[in-house]
């Protein structure tokens, strides 16, 4: 799983607009959403973070990236 910053999520309706948008570009994906934290984590090939970012776009939210991981 990666994590990806995602802005614009105030509620839980967003939340969940932002699961569905990224669910239909990525069938079979996983895809959880921290409202809160302002992320979401995705399954899958690292090739699936442009139409994961896409999907967001296209929902109406603004995608900030990869979240560095820390070690």
């Amino acid at each position: 799983m990666a994590r990806f910053l995602v802005e614009g999520m105030t509620c839980d309706g967003c939340a969940r607009a932002v699961a569905r948008a990224v669910e239909a570009a990525l069938p079979g994906r996983r895809v959880v959403v921290d409202r809160a934290g302002g992320w979401i984590e995705l399954s899958g090939e690292p090739a699936d973070e442009a139409r994961g970012g896409d999907a967001v776009a296209g929902a109406g939210f603004v995608w900030r990236g990869a979240v560095p991981r820390q070690f």
